[in-house]
């Protein structure tokens, strides 16, 4: 199976700016944002609840829970959130503060009110992606983005395999994105 392809900096940057361009642009920029910078999967953005990332207070969470319901492996698992997607989460509940009031209730809204499914979440990203001429990228581009800038900054794959979520090394290692001009990179850094 062919995986979407990891996008750059730019890129991302030019999805991130094609929310703004939707109704819904808080919602679809969060929706980016955890799977860019927390490398969730479809599923367990649309399974998020409110309560998984604030209190009832609205302070937002540095650690999500997720239950087994939530995940694609069945398994109660930790998502760890940096600053700035606390921040993003934060930005969102601010300006949908009703959320507040049900904290069972999907972060995830639709116009209806009612939670997101994986599909309406994968459809959602084609749409985003086609709107930016990324035609060949998946909701799971996110994840790949993730994995891989973590490994490009030097973080360890053990580490990364924890943050991934994935119970082998292989699967993780399957994950980074390898391009001839990483691979320049690399062997310029040796030097005589």
């Amino acid at each position: 199976m062919k995986q979407s392809p990891v996008i750059n900096q730019s890129q991302l940057k030019k999805l991130l700016n094609s929310t703004k361009m939707t109704k819904h642009r808080g919602r679809n920029r969060l929706i980016v944002c955890l799977s860019y910078y927390a490398g969730l999967r479809a599923c367990e953005i649309a399974g998020l609840c409110v309560n998984n990332v604030c209190d009832v207070d609205g302070n937002i969470k540095e650690t999500v829970i997720l239950k087994s319901n939530q995940t694609k492996g069945h398994k109660t698992q930790s998502v760890y959130l940096s600053d700035a997607l606390r921040g993003e989460i934060k930005e969102y509940i601010s300006q949908n503060p009703k959320l507040l009031k049900t904290p069972t209730a999907p972060l995830i809204q639709s116009q209806k009110g009612g939670g997101f499914s994986s599909q309406t979440i994968q459809n959602l990203f084609k749409i985003l992606y086609k709107s930016v001429g990324l035609d060949d990228c998946s909701s799971h581009g996110g994840r790949r983005f993730f994995i891989t800038h973590l490994s490009e900054l030097g973080v360890s794959v053990r580490v990364i395999q924890e943050l991934a979520r994935h119970s082998s090394l292989a699967t993780t290692q399957r994950y980074i994105d390898v391009s001839p001009v990483k691979l320049k990179n690399a062997v310029n850094l040796v030097t005589l």
